[in-house]
């Protein structure tokens, strides 16, 4: 019985590897002679992303009008969570000093982070304050940014080697800014606040999300 088995079984299997390696030459050779047929007027063309395709119909329009509506308002009420940690936090008191006055730019500090939708991490972010960071970055409402301050919030600053600090705050959770510095000043930290706006303003979700489908 295992004599005949293996009589019927051995040629088999011989034959579907037979048939394989015939199917893949064929695909092979057909793959080659494409790739000889191509010619500069035929070559595969770069498709753009969604948002950057034109604009098609009145819906699209409206879309992108909604969109610039929607961004121009999350730009003009900038509510950050704070989340001082170290002597950066001193230069990101000092912008809502009369000073440079954030609150003429629509930016208001809030204490409660379900109140919030930005959050600037300013110092050095230890292994026991990161459960902390997540959960206040977790209660905040959508759409939601991060702002990293300084040296330490960044990649750890001087404290990069030792056993008790982060070595960066985007290990814990995406970061959209980095303002560099130890500490950076009060015009870096604005000026990382208008880099953020710029990017509010070029978020194009609902004609992406159109597009999509």
């Amino acid at each position: 019985m295992l004599n005949l088995i293996s009589k019927i079984a051995v040629p088999a299997m011989r034959a579907n590897s037979v048939r394989s390696s015939i199917l893949a030459l064929r695909a092979f050779s057909t793959t080659q002679e494409k790739m000889l047929n191509l010619t500069p007027h035929n070559l595969p063309t770069e498709q753009p992303i969604l948002s950057e395709r034109p604009l098609s119909g009145s819906l699209d329009y409206v879309l992108t009008s909604w969109d610039k509506v929607k961004n121009w308002s999350r730009k003009s009420s900038f509510w950050p969570a704070t989340f001082g940690l170290a002597c950066c936090a001193v230069e990101m008191m000092h912008v809502s000093a009369p000073r440079y006055d954030q609150d003429r730019l629509g930016i208001i500090f809030r204490a409660s982070p379900r109140q919030s939708d930005i959050v600037i991490v300013a110092g050095t972010v230890t292994n026991k304050m990161a459960p902390a960071l997540r959960q206040v970055y977790d209660q905040m409402a959508y759409p939601r940014w991060v702002i990293s301050m300084g040296s330490c919030a960044n990649g750890g600053g001087y404290y990069h080697y030792s056993y008790s600090v982060v070595r960066g705050v985007d290990r814990l959770i995406p970061v959209d800014i980095y303002v560099p510095g130890c500490p950076p000043s009060s015009e870096a930290l604005m000026y990382g606040i208008f880099m953020l706006q710029k990017k509010m303003m070029d978020d194009t979700t609902s004609r992406m999300w159109y597009r999509s489908y």
